[in-house]
């Protein structure tokens, strides 16, 4: 008999490490005891083995929506290369070889299978899916999902009436920044805790970035934006350039070509090949910049960036906070800053108007395809039905029009195979638009809202109080403090509060010295801060740091403390910082002496904080255990799976978690459903697998009778 593994021994076993990282454990649990969970963790945080590690401890597949091709063919290689069968599936695979990995899903052949949003546009492939046994249901970047995100797209809104069709798995939704508001319509928009289930499990972790250096700088035109890229690009060697529009992609990767600085462009102008080739050779190195709308990011996972910039204002705080957090995941410093003019806000405007059709647009729009449609269906783009539109110059708002109108079923659009483009069909019979189910209340407030955001931006450009504070706040963390070392605010009104340091403080400070002066020029600022809060990272348990006589000695104090007086030390000249790409810290003569006593200087120390925040960056928000299913009948359950067991064997010996896992068979034997009706009600049946399974499911639950 085949002994099942603990989470840890599973994280050893597969993964090769010894601890979880903070944070990934309460989910991981979690998950492997059926929760339906909210996962909400910074950009670095260790999110992917938070689905991967549980498709290892539960029967049946577990499915990731992920929307980047590169990302899934890095994460699919990485997990190959460990040997956990996994796969994936997107439009970079032919229809034939798409539908062998189908059957070997059926099979059972795969733990872990990769899909991309927009391949459940298709009824046919959910179709498909409808068979298998899908243990796990994961939604990576899963604020793409809302439209009060700052992402929403499309393609996401499906997914909540394909897991109607495949039986309603478990569902966990990962993001790294989602504001209460938009938490609260991932978990409605995903059905999370819905369908008979314990409301999910919501886990936050910690939105503070100690080692992100925030700034914003004004600029007055597009030439002194580029200077200032190309001065950060010069000091810090590797980063990302974000502009708004693929115009500015081009002019900035441009110049920077002609200052002899090595980039890359990615934008959705290019196409597949070009960008995946643009990506590959900045993730291997071979490029240190890149120049990028927003499509760029999405699980990049190059943890020695130094910089971040935004040329261009983004449209909201979660946009500009999940962009700048790809800087700095190896937890060094790095700079994050927006090159603003007010001037550029009008791209931002002419984006919200984009995804926010007036009624105006939409009753336009309607009126257009009416009078297409009649002679059949539509084969055009929808920049050339938006010519037709009257009244609008925004193609953007058109295409979103018409995935309102095909939401309310006006219209039927099918994606076209290795294309861009739909086939566009009205629905008979053919509604009045005010009969269409469409609100527009709901729409006109989505558009306030979308404003809302980028006036938030605005201010946060124009804030002159901390950076680190402000973003914080918005994001609903009321732990943070009003002050920071480490944004461009707090750092210009630091050289005035100089003072010499108190008895306590004096004692934190040789800490940290001596701390420094043990790992003798080997690390940087990250990993020393890490050692002296006592983290339980696998960085700092992998170099043995928590072996050091300095190990969580400033663990009371918290990060946000360490932080701070470390950024002092180096200020003062008590720590100096080497140059190159991976900065570390050494301790200076007037650094030694301070250390021993010897000599007392002023300085900008951090406030000491009467309840520190806790050095853990993960902060469960709410959690329901949800136990096994409770009273069922043992004999029936035992019927089923001697059922289940022969019913593997003659479908050529596949995994018997094909047919049912344990979970639905126990679920079975509680509510002993008498009709195909009820046997749809329970969790993990579908219509593919009451069409295939249910009369005989039906047949052996009947002689156990009723509960």
């Amino acid at each position: 008999m085949t002994v099942a593994l603990t989470p840890h021994q599973l994280l050893e076993t597969h993964f090769g490490f010894r601890e979880f990282l903070e944070g990934q454990e309460d989910v991981v649990n979690a998950i492997v005891e059926g929760h339906d969970a909210l996962v909400i963790m910074p950009t670095g945080g260790g999110k992917s083995l938070c689905y991967q590690l549980p498709a290892l401890a539960l029967e049946g597949i577990t499915v990731v929506i992920s929307p980047l091709i590169a990302l899934m063919k890095d994460q699919v290689d990485s997990l190959l290369e460990k040997k956990i069968p996994a796969t994936f599936i997107n439009s970079s695979l032919g229809q034939s070889e798409m539908n062998e990995r189908i059957d070997a899903m059926v099979r059972g052949e795969y733990r872990l299978v990769y899909i991309a949003p927009e391949r459940f546009k298709s009824e046919r492939f959910v179709q498909a899916l409808a068979p298998l046994s899908i243990a796990l249901f994961a939604v990576d970047e899963a604020h793409c999902i809302s439209q009060w995100g700052h992402d929403f797209r499309p393609d996401y809104i499906r997914l909540k009436w394909a897991l109607k069709d495949l039986g309603q798995p478990q569902v966990m939704a990962l993001t790294a920044t989602a504001t209460p508001e938009v938490r609260e319509d991932i978990i409605e928009q995903l059905g999370l805790g819905k369908f008979g289930r314990q409301p999910p499990s919501v886990f936050v972790s910690g939105f503070a970035r100690h080692n992100l250096t925030l700034g914003m700088t004004s600029a007055k035109g597009r030439a002194e934006k580029l200077a200032r890229i190309v001065e950060f690009a010069h000091q810090l060697k590797t980063g990302i350039v974000y502009c708004a529009t693929r115009k500015n992609v081009e002019k900035v990767a441009a110049h920077l070509k002609g200052e002899k600085i090595p980039c890359v462009a990615y934008h959705a102008g290019l196409t597949d090949d070009q960008r995946t080739k643009a990506q590959t050779k900045f993730m291997n190195g071979d490029c240190g910049v890149a120049v990028a709308t927003n499509a760029f990011g999405m699980g990049i996972d190059r943890a020695d960036l130094r910089f971040v910039i935004h040329y261009d204002i983004p449209g909201s705080i979660e946009a500009y906070y999940q962009e700048a957090g790809r800087a700095g995941r190896d937890g060094e410093p790095s700079r994050c800053e927006v090159l603003y003019n007010y001037a550029d806000v009008r791209t931002q405007e002419f984006f919200i108007e984009g995804a926010n059709p007036s009624r105006a647009v939409i009753a336009n729009l309607y009126q257009v395809l009416r009078r297409l449609g009649s002679r059949g269906p539509i084969e055009m783009s929808i920049a050339e039905i938006a010519e037709l539109v009257p009244a609008t110059k925004n193609s953007m708002a058109v295409g979103s029009a018409l995935y309102l109108l095909e939401r309310a079923n006006f219209i039927q659009r099918e994606y076209r195979q290795g294309s861009r483009t739909y086939t566009t069909r009205l629905v008979d019979p053919i509604k009045p638009l005010d009969e269409l189910p469409i609100d527009f209340v709901r729409l006109d407030k989505k558009h306030e809202r979308d404003f809302a955001k980028l006036h938030r931006m605005i201010e946060y450009a124009d804030h002159h109080g901390c950076r680190h504070h402000f973003i914080l706040q918005y994001f609903g963390d009321t732990e943070t403090g009003e002050g920071c070392t480490v944004c461009d605010n707090c750092l210009a009104k630091a050289d005035s509060a100089a003072r010499f340091p108190t008895d306590e403080e004096t004692v934190a400070i040789q800490k940290a010295l001596s701390c420094v002066a043990r790992v003798d020029g080997r690390f940087g600022r990250g990993r020393i801060a890490q050692c002296l809060v006592g983290s339980r990272s696998k960085e700092v348990l992998d170099t043995g740091l928590d072996r050091l006589s300095t190990y969580g000695l400033l663990k009371d104090l918290g990060e946000d403390y360490v932080w701070g007086l470390l950024n002092t030390l180096i200020r003062t000249g008590c720590l100096a910082v080497s140059s190159g790409q991976y900065p570390t810290l050494s301790l200076t003569e007037l650094g030694g002496d301070i250390m021993r006593k010897q000599q007392r200087i002023p300085m900008v120390l951090p406030e000491i904080k009467a309840k520190p925040r806790p050095s853990s960056r993960a902060k469960k928000v709410a959690t329901t255990r949800r136990d096994e299913p409770a009273d069922y009948d043992e004999k029936l359950f035992d019927a089923l799976r001697a059922w289940r067991r022969d019913k593997a064997t003659a479908m050529g010996n596949v995994p018997a978690y094909i047919i049912f896992p344990d979970r639905t068979l126990q679920e079975l034997a509680r509510v002993k459903p008498q009709s195909v009706a009820e046997l749809l009600e329970v969790r993990g049946i579908g219509p593919a697998k009451a069409r295939q399974f249910g009369k005989e499911t039906l047949a052996m639950i009947k002689p156990f009778g009723k509960p």
